[in-house]
This record gives C-alpha cells, structure tokens and sequence, in this order.
C-alpha cells in the first residue's frame, strides 16, 4: 500500500507538534560518532564536504542530506550514522554548499530543489566503489531535494533504496505556514540564519551578494534563492523546486515518514496515494512535528522513532542487493 498508517507513538512528556520539534535540540545529547572528513572539489570551481561515517569496509553506503542551515551538528544527523552503523551500513554526510563551516566559494548556495549537487556527489560515490549498493536519507529540505532528485532520474537512479523524513512537499505551503501562529518563531530563526550565512560569505569572498529585504521566507527567497539560482522569483522558485510533482515517477523503493501535526507545512501539504509510485511508501503519523518522532517512556530514556525505522527498512531493501547497473 502506498499509504501507511505509522506505529509511531509519540512521548507522552511530548504531546504537541512543538514539544515534538523541539525537544531534540535543546536536550538531546547525540551519541559520539568518529567521522572522517572529504573535501570534494566541483567542476564550477566551488566545493562540498563530506563526512565518512563508521561501518564495516565494503558495505552498503548511506548519503545522508540535511534540513535546512543544518550540519554534521544537527541533533539528527550523529544519531542516525551510529545506528545505520550497528546495522551494517556506512554513512556518508553531505554538507550543502556553506553549510560545513567555511562559506563556498560561488555567489550560489544550496535550496530545496538543488538535485544537481545530490547528484555529483553520488557519482562521486558510484565512481570511488562502483560496485557497492547506495542508498540515501533526506530530512525537511534534503528530502525535499531527495524526492525530487528521485523522480527527475527515475528508473536511471544510482540509488537502490530512499528514505525522507519530514520532507515538505510543497514550499509554497511550508513557506505560508511558517508565518503564521507559533511557527512564525522557526521562521524567524531559520531566516535569521540564512542572512547570518550570506553576510559571511560577503564578507570572506567579497562577493556582490543580494541584499534581502525584511520579512520572512517569501521575502528570502524572493530577494536571495530565486536570483541566485535561475528562478524568476519566490513563486517559481517554490513551483519548481517542490517534490510533489515528482513522486509519481520515482522508480526505487523509497519509504517517507511524515507526521500530520508537522508544523513546518499544513496537511493539505501530504500527497495523495493516487500521487505516489508504487516504489514509494508513504508512513503517515498523526503526532510527531517536524524531524521530531521522539519516543520513550521518561525523558532520560527518550528514543528517536525515525533512527529506529529508516535503518532497519533500509537494511532490509539493501541486503544481497547490487548496485544500478551504469547507463
């Protein structure tokens, strides 16, 4: 079945959407992972950092993509390569342009529908142990891009097997609920770092860079994502970009978790069954918001959902597998 009703029960210390959102970031402590560093030089002459993560030589390997202004340092992202490692898997982290600590080095950055670097980076993958199975997980923006990315390459995929978690669909949507009621505060925060990101690459690169005007993300990516990435403004930016239109055409197993009280997006937001591949599955929460899914009895013992789910899933899809022949 396409749809999928989740199993999810959410913390009962964690009862609304925000608490859900939240709680991870301010009192999670992400368990140590070692990780290894790779500089991967772009043809346009800018770059992207990787992050190798720990698991067993020659096995399957996992592109993780993150959310928005996120990193190596999101609450989610150390806490999923530990536990795709106890499964057998090794994960590799991409940082989107800028988003590793140093600014790139072009005038453009990254955005929601940015599948041209998801796919450089998994040649790069493919071409270093071609014969080694890869998958990939994408949360809130890096699964927008993921879902995106899948559909756009179809059959043709590098990928065996997918998963995105709170991916947003549609950003006109997400952009229109983020302004308004208690959501406002992300937006504010996410916006504010936005424009802390592009005054530091003005100021590292001498770079004539646009100057966003007040407001939220509309005014963001009127002013700064549209022009710097070939989009006319904000409105064709967020018609292009979005993942919806393309969940129809995805060709490898691919599971999205979303939760319906996700407070980035409204529910009209959720594709329909009828909008989904038969590869994708589509597991719906009712409680959760937004990357949040944390479970558990008692705050000390809290457990995070989505690490438990996705590996296993993906496991599952990647054992004996080989990868996409070449085209």
């Amino acid at each position: 079945m396409p749809l999928e009703e989740s199993p999810f029960r959410p913390a009962w210390w964690l009862p609304g959407p925000h608490a859900q959102t939240l709680w991870p970031h301010f009192f999670r402590r992400p368990p140590r992972v070692a990780t290894t560093p790779e500089r991967l030089e772009l043809d346009d002459g800018d770059f992207i950092d990787l992050a190798h993560g720990p698991g067993p030589a020659g096995a399957p390997r996992v592109l993780l993509l993150h959310g928005l202004e996120g990193s190596l340092d999101s609450q989610y992202a150390r806490g999923m390569m530990a536990t795709l490692a106890r499964y057998g898997l090794r994960s590799v982290f991409m940082h989107w342009r800028g988003c590793s600590g140093e600014p790139n080095r072009l005038a453009r950055s990254y955005h929601s529908g940015a599948t041209d670097d998801i796919a450089r980076v998994a040649a790069h993958l493919r071409d270093t142990e071609p014969a080694t199975p890869l998958a990939a997980i994408g949360w809130s923006l890096g699964g927008n891009a993921l879902l995106k990315w899948l559909g756009e390459t179809g059959a043709a995929s590098p990928l065996t097997a997918a998963a995105a978690i709170s991916a947003p669909f549609r950003l006109e949507r997400a952009a229109a609920r983020m302004g308004r009621g208690f959501s406002r505060l992300y937006q504010w925060r996410l916006v504010a770092d936005l424009r802390a990101s592009l005054e530091a690459k003005r100021r590292l690169r001498g770079l004539d860079l646009p100057r966003p005007p007040r407001g939220g993300f509309r005014a963001f990516d009127d002013a700064v994502t549209a022009p710097l990435h070939g989009f006319r403004d904000a409105n064709d930016y967020y018609a292009r970009a979005s993942s919806r239109p393309w969940l129809d055409r995805i060709a490898v197993p691919t599971r999205i978790l979303h939760a319906r009280d996700d407070p980035f997006m409204d529910p009209g937001a959720i594709p329909q069954a009828r909008e989904l591949a038969p590869a994708v599955i589509l597991e719906l929460a009712h409680r959760g918001g937004h990357v949040g899914f944390v479970e558990g009895a008692l705050p000390g013992r809290a457990g995070y959902y989505a690490e438990r789910r996705i590996p296993a899933w993906l496991a599952g899809e990647l054992s004996g597998k080989t990868p996409p022949a070449r085209r």
